[in-house]
């Protein structure tokens, strides 16, 4: 029988294609926001309203998603959720005000809540612990290239159809992405163009508790372990940046920066290129840290979240500047930086659960993250108006600064792991 060589890559492609959709449907809001806000007379407490809605929404189906994920398994799953949130924004060009937008955007919160645990659990089935991290850093760039495609393609459909248009089109994307993965994603053990070396390799790169028969705890257990705490606390700190920067930044180009559509067509997506490199370069900083620093693989984790927090001191100056385009390069910085330190926490929490837990526990520690941004979300809204993206900017870095001394303070490995993920190379 012909095999696919490296196949688990070509997965983990599919699983990031996926991710480009979710978070351009998500993101199709903010960049179709100043053109649609003007349309529907909608104030900026209003637009905030809208995206509270779904990141309430999201908050609070992530636990759910992720265990929908660990019982009816990935494949099922993430295509059944990723149908319903292309459908979902497609039907957001029926809005007629910020009410009935509020009411397509909670429903997207709802259904895109199964983007990321279903990542990490497909990362966590095709993967070796080793490598997990890369192929983590891969698929979330799913996240900043979604980010990175929706002001040229969303400006290009409100200039040639409206904003309506643009909903319309990118819910016909994730309809195309749906049979993609429908036909050709397939967990290790069905799928046959996995060759018996690659097969090995993978098994053999398993930790001792993910070759376990599956064992599903309840959700009250996983909630009751301090690694859940370890992950869950920075998650509700660290997350308010991302969402921020996916939410507000073609508004902030538009209201304190004075760019029109065509210059936040051309420069918005900026930060989420550099988001892009922070994904992949993350990936590949915790083997690196692992192997030339002499420490384990779950300090080299750590190390990458240090370094991610610490360049969120770049759009923390972003209030001192006069320059519009010196203020898009510290928001790049700050898309490095998020992305970095998001993907290092993804894998920490992929190497502190079993493959059938790390679903339920990502989307758990999700909607930890999502309270943290709906909260800041809604100070946002006030605030913005009163003292300016400055000082607010400057508080999303303190908040990846605290969220990195909590990983290093309590997170712990677990007693079963590896060897190589407890001990420094030799």
């Amino acid at each position: 029988m012909k095999y696919v060589r490296g196949i688990r890559w070509w997965m983990v492609t599919l699983v990031t294609l996926g991710l480009i959709i979710n978070y351009l449907a998500r993101n199709t809001l903010s960049v179709a926001a100043p053109t649609m806000m003007s349309e529907l007379q909608m104030s900026t407490k209003e637009y905030s309203y809208i995206v509270v809605v779904w990141q309430i929404c999201y908050a609070l189906m992530q636990p759910v998603a992720g265990f929908v994920l660990d019982v009816v398994g990935t494949k099922i799953g993430f295509g059944a959720f990723a149908l319903a949130w292309s459908l979902v924004c497609a039907a957001a060009a029926l809005a007629t005000g910020w009410q009935s937008m509020a009411i397509f955007r909670g429903l997207l919160g709802m259904t895109e809540a199964a983007g990321i645990p279903g990542g990490v659990k497909a990362a966590t089935e095709w993967f070796p612990a080793k490598e997990r991290s890369v192929a983590i850093g891969w698929f979330n760039i799913g996240a900043s290239i979604g980010a990175l495609c929706a002001p040229p393609l969303v400006v290009w459909t409100i200039l040639h159809g409206g904003w309506k248009m643009s909903f319309v089109v990118v819910g016909i994307l994730g309809v195309a992405w749906f049979a993609l993965w429908s036909l050709f994603y397939k967990g290790p053990q069905e799928q046959k163009l996995l060759s018996p070396e690659e097969r090995a390799y993978i098994l053999d790169g398993k930790e001792p508790h993910e070759q376990e028969r599956p064992k599903r705890e309840s959700w009250t257990k996983i909630v009751g372990s301090m690694n859940f705490w370890s992950i869950a606390i920075p998650r509700f700190l660290s997350e308010p940046a991302w969402q921020t920067f996916n939410a507000w930044i073609p508004l902030y180009m538009a209201t304190e920066r004075h760019m029109n559509i065509k210059e936040i067509a051309m420069f918005a997506w900026l930060p989420f290129l550099a988001a892009d490199i922070g994904c992949v370069l993350g990936g590949y900083m915790s083997p690196w840290f692992h192997k030339h620093l002499k420490v384990s693989l779950f300090t080299s984790r750590k190390l990458v979240m240090l370094v991610g927090s610490l360049s969120m001191i770049g759009p923390a100056c972003v209030g001192f500047v006069d320059s519009p385009y010196v203020a898009i390069a510290l928001l790049s910085v700050g898309g490095f930086a998020h992305q970095t330190l998001s993907g290092a926490l993804y894998s920490i929490t992929s190497d502190v659960f079993s493959k059938n837990q790390v679903a339920t526990a990502t989307g758990l520690t999700g909607m930890s993250g999502y309270l943290g941004a709906t909260l800041f979300t809604l100070l946002f809204g006030v605030l913005v108006t009163q003292i300016g993206y400055g000082p607010l900017f400057m508080l999303l870095a303190a908040f990846d600064l605290v969220a990195v001394a909590v990983v290093f303070a309590i997170a712990r490995q677990r007693r079963d792991v590896m060897p190589e993920l407890q001990q420094a190379p030799a």
